[in-house]
């Protein structure tokens, strides 16, 4: 069973239609042990920092994420809050991955939307993908390069496209809306 984190954030509905159009079956769920009984997890996210770790946080999901065994996969907010601190709200993340996420500068360049490849990229996410394969992105903000990074992109500055650390993935892009780059990203995660 794979398992669509519910957490008061957008974009969990085209998350499970890419995996209808996969052929895999999903739930969506903030329900603790549905999550934790799941063979794979996904917490995708379209929203704000302060106020999605704050809900995270008050049903008690923060604690769920970070016990997870499985293969998780964060999506833009996802991996923003698999971080250790955000500037937006202030906010201080999961920690899973030991990085802080920034407000692109100059602001009037923002949000970084649009069609990007990656300059770097490395691992079991990507197996079967060049760097030339272009995928979907719409954020302000960036997760810096750490130990942790296994792919890279450049919007003002080179920052995290994707990272991993044990059994925790996630990507800055949103391979839901990537075409046939995104589809395959998916499927290797959902492989794994």
């Amino acid at each position: 069973m794979i398992a669509i984190l519910k957490y008061n954030a957008g974009n969990i509905k085209s998350v499970q239609n890419a995996l209808i159009r996969l052929g895999y079956k999903s739930i969506i769920t903030e329900d603790p042990v549905e999550l934790s009984n799941a063979d794979k997890v996904i917490f995708p996210g379209v929203g704000e920092a302060g106020s999605a770790i704050h809900f995270l946080r008050e049903k008690g999901l923060d604690q769920t994420i970070l016990s997870l065994r499985q293969p998780v996969l964060g999506i833009c907010l996802g991996l923003q809050l698999m971080c250790r601190y955000s500037e937006e709200g202030d906010t201080t993340c999961l920690g899973i991955f030991d990085s802080d996420v920034r407000l692109f500068q100059p602001v009037d360049k923002i949000p970084h939307m649009g069609w990007n490849n990656c300059l770097t990229m490395k691992g079991d996410l990507f197996k079967g993908l060049t760097i030339n394969d272009d995928l979907y992105y719409v954020h302000s903000y960036y997760a810096e390069i750490s130990s942790y990074t296994i792919a890279t992109c450049d919007y003002i500055l080179p920052f995290s496209a994707a990272m991993q650390k044990d059994n925790f993935y996630a990507t800055q892009f949103h391979p839901e809306k990537s075409a046939a780059t995104g589809e395959k990203i998916l499927k290797n995660f959902l492989e794994l």
